[in-house]
């Protein structure tokens, strides 16, 4: 048994009843929609024509938002439905990212996920879905794909559908008859700057690629005459903002330090105690604690935050990052304990620490490629961008504390050949990142906007710039300056904050429906 829906759009007039039926269904607060539709017009004055496009939840038979969410919050029935147990969710928003089609939303009451659960408790009773019940002209098919005899079966089987971004893999279970094909990939439809009954909020609108490439002089990508054009959407919110930026980047000096203390140790640098042995435990454990208290206060539900051990999903990274950084805590705090009581770390503990930091720097890649509605963020450059992210962030830190400890000149040295060559590579990275050939228009249109939109200002300014070329420059010229090496530190680490905060605000300007 396998539920679905098909919405004849040769039949839809766009009269929102659906929207009204399933608000008053599941009492869904203003502002947010499990189901709603959407406007566009086409052609020039007086010959145009509007077009109407009914979204919501597609109930993907390989879901993402089930396989991302920590809890099991989401989760697939048996009969098909995806459904969401708000009692779970801790309101990380991942499900927000992971989903191709903007169903999820964070209900402002409970600050937990919701969606269209295809109105499961009138299915489990016999009913249909509201949406169903009330639609005027019967555009709504609602039913199982795998009857026979079932009237969606046919459907599908007989008639031209068309479903939202097939390529995601995600296998969705909502058909379309008759829609334009415009509606089902938002990168067609030129975006406006106000609806049709109302005024868009300018944040909403400050991804306008169209209009920020031909604020710089590029005409080459802009609308061609006659082009949809978006009159009505309902407002999506990005999920994450700066505190996931920021996580990254703690992230990346806690995990960085005690990775970079473990090559100087088996580089002979043994008798650097108070920076390799004491020092870099410390800093390592602080920024860890930080890390990990972004995390929760992130969360809509913080108080939840141990359901990450009591109802974790292991196919859910969110869950295994967490248990990797728990396990890097306390080997970290092992190796301060060694510092503490012996004169020298043991090797048997140094390389298992100095794994786990790899896996602590590194683990993010694998949750941001769970996150299936950004493309930006499925680059199969970013496992080793965060690794060498960590190498910047942990010689960067160290090269400060060793200038306040006054170490060794020999030590100082070593870091800055660290901290140059991970510069270096971290550029290569980036410009690889941005520059590769690109698989969609969604990481088109992403990587657009730090190179020449909106974003690019901060990006070659603030990252290139002075977190990347400058700290380069003043390595090459500090001689034995410790000042113009804690110099070139404080740039590179600046730089890394604000790549992390515009690649975190890219990775979720491309609209999704």
């Amino acid at each position: 048994m396998r539920y679905g829906f098909v919405i004849d759009h040769n039949r839809c007039i766009g009269c929102h009843a659906c929207t009204v039926a399933c608000k008053e269904e599941h009492n869904v607060p203003v502002g947010v929609f499990r189901t709603w539709v959407k406007y566009i017009e086409k052609g020039e004055f007086p010959n145009t024509r509007r077009h109407f496009g009914v979204l919501r939840c597609n109930h993907c038979d390989d879901a993402p938002c089930v396989e991302i969410c920590p809890t099991k919050a989401l989760y697939r029935r048996a009969d098909g439905i995806i459904d969401f147990d708000n009692e779970r969710c801790i309101g990380c928003k991942s499900c927000m990212q992971a989903c191709p089609y903007d169903a999820l939303y964070i209900d402002p009451r409970t600050n937990t996920a919701a969606k269209c659960n295809y109105c499961a408790h009138r299915v489990e009773v016999g009913l249909e879905p509201a949406c169903v019940i009330v639609c005027p002209e019967q555009a709504i098919i609602a039913g199982d794909l795998d009857d026979p005899a079932s009237r969606i079966n046919h459907l599908v089987a007989m008639e031209k559908v068309s479903t939202r971004k097939p390529g995601k893999g995600t296998r969705p279970k909502l058909f379309y008859l008759g829609i334009d094909e415009d509606l089902l990939e938002p990168t067609r439809v030129e975006r406006q700057n106000g609806h049709l009954w109302a005024d868009k909020n300018p944040r909403e609108d400050f991804y306008a690629f169209a209009r920020d490439r031909n604020n710089n002089g590029d005409n080459s990508h802009a609308p061609a005459s006659g082009k949809a054009r978006e009159v009505y959407d309902v407002s999506h919110s990005r999920p994450w903002g700066r505190k996931i930026a920021s996580y990254l980047w703690t992230k990346s000096i806690a995990a960085g330090v005690l990775l970079v203390a473990a090559l100087l140790l088996e580089l002979g640098h043994h008798g650097e105690r108070a920076l390799l042995t004491l020092a870099s435990p410390i800093l390592s454990l602080f920024f860890l604690a930080v890390t990990m208290l972004l995390l929760i206060i992130d969360l809509k539900r913080p108080e939840r935050f141990y359901y990450l051990l009591t109802k974790p999903n292991p196919n859910s990274w969110v869950v295994l990052g967490g248990y990797i950084l728990v396990l890097y805590g306390v080997l970290g705090g092992s190796w301060l304990l060694c510092a503490i009581f012996r004169a020298r770390v043991p090797g048997v503990l140094i390389w298992p620490t100095a794994i786990l930091a790899v896996g602590a720097a590194c683990y993010s890649a694998f949750l941001f490629a769970q996150a299936k509605g950004r493309d930006l963020w499925q680059s199969p450059l970013l496992l080793w961008h965060l690794l060498i992210q960590a190498l910047t962030a942990g010689s960067a830190t160290l090269i400060l504390a060793a200038v306040i400890l006054r170490s060794a000149p020999v030590l100082i040295d070593r870091l800055e050949s660290f901290l140059a060559l991970s510069l270096l590579l971290s550029l290569g990275m980036i410009l690889g990142e941005l520059y590769l050939t690109h698989v969609s228009e969604d990481l088109r249109r992403a990587t657009d906007l730090l190179k020449t939109g909106a974003l690019s200002g901060s990006f070659w300014g603030m990252v290139v710039g002075v977190g990347l070329l400058l700290p380069l420059v003043l390595l090459a010229w500090s001689g034995d300056s410790p000042a113009i090496s804690g110099a070139a530190s404080v740039f590179a680490l600046a730089g890394l904050w604000f790549f992390e905060d515009l690649w975190v605000r890219a990775g979720q300007a491309v609209p999704l429906s």
